[in-house]
């Protein structure tokens, strides 16, 4: 079956309810020099990724953990002070790795590369991982009880430049940058000698350019 870009698309397997294949430890816990940015945990009965956090030692007093999170199911997005020694609870995930297939208005559909169940996810699901995957490309989808609460693209993503100013020749200054648009329509910033149609290597964790890339 033809998608419509023209591109065939492979055969799938009737769409039944997946069971976790990945969960880890349903008992899972993390002190706070375990914790990771967009790291999702159980509190207060309902699943959270940590935007920040911060832990203090004031001189005479316990120490503190300030969280900031973010509800995956509302988006809503609050701070919250925990005593600095308690363990966090790891919110356990179905992790699978799909394909991108395309997308119709605010809906991207993604393929399971295990099983072939194809299933839309929403822009604001997927966030910042937009800038770094192109269709037919894969990453990793993260479940919890049935829903897609988080997307992790590949930590450094190789992605067209489409527009920048033209390199000067002779200009070597030190250090000397300039913008750079790359295919998925972000930007960044690049050194002076980055062409139009170069390949670049970019760290998805930061957006921050690496190197440049052979095709």
């Amino acid at each position: 079956m033809a998608d419509p870009g023209g591109r065939t698309a492979p055969r799938r397997a009737a769409l039944t309810r997946h069971f976790p294949r990945h969960f880890g430890d349903h008992n899972m816990t993390i002190s706070s020099g375990e914790i990771k940015r967009n790291m999702s945990i159980l509190f207060e009965g309902e699943v959270y990724t940590i935007m920040e956090w911060q832990h203090r030692q004031a001189p005479k007093a316990p120490p503190t953990l300030t969280l900031r999170l973010r509800n995956v199911k509302t988006g809503n997005v609050f701070e919250r002070k925990v005593p600095g020694n308690q363990k966090l609870t790891a919110a356990p995930m179905d992790r699978r790795n799909s394909q991108y297939l395309y997308s119709e208005g605010d809906l991207y559909t993604f393929m399971d590369n295990e099983t072939y169940e194809q299933f839309p996810i929403g822009i604001d699901t997927l966030g910042d991982a937009l800038n770094y995957v192109k269709e037919g490309e894969s990453l990793d989808v993260l479940f919890y009880d049935g829903s897609v609460i988080q997307v992790e693209p590949p930590i450094t993503v190789t992605l067209e430049v489409v527009e920048t100013d033209a390199a000067i020749a002779g200009n070597t200054a030190t250090g000397a940058t300039k913008q750079a648009k790359l295919e998925t329509g972000i930007s960044v910033t690049v050194p002076l000698f980055v062409n139009a149609g170069d390949m670049l290597k970019v760290d998805t964790r930061t957006g921050e350019y690496l190197e440049r890339a052979s095709r």
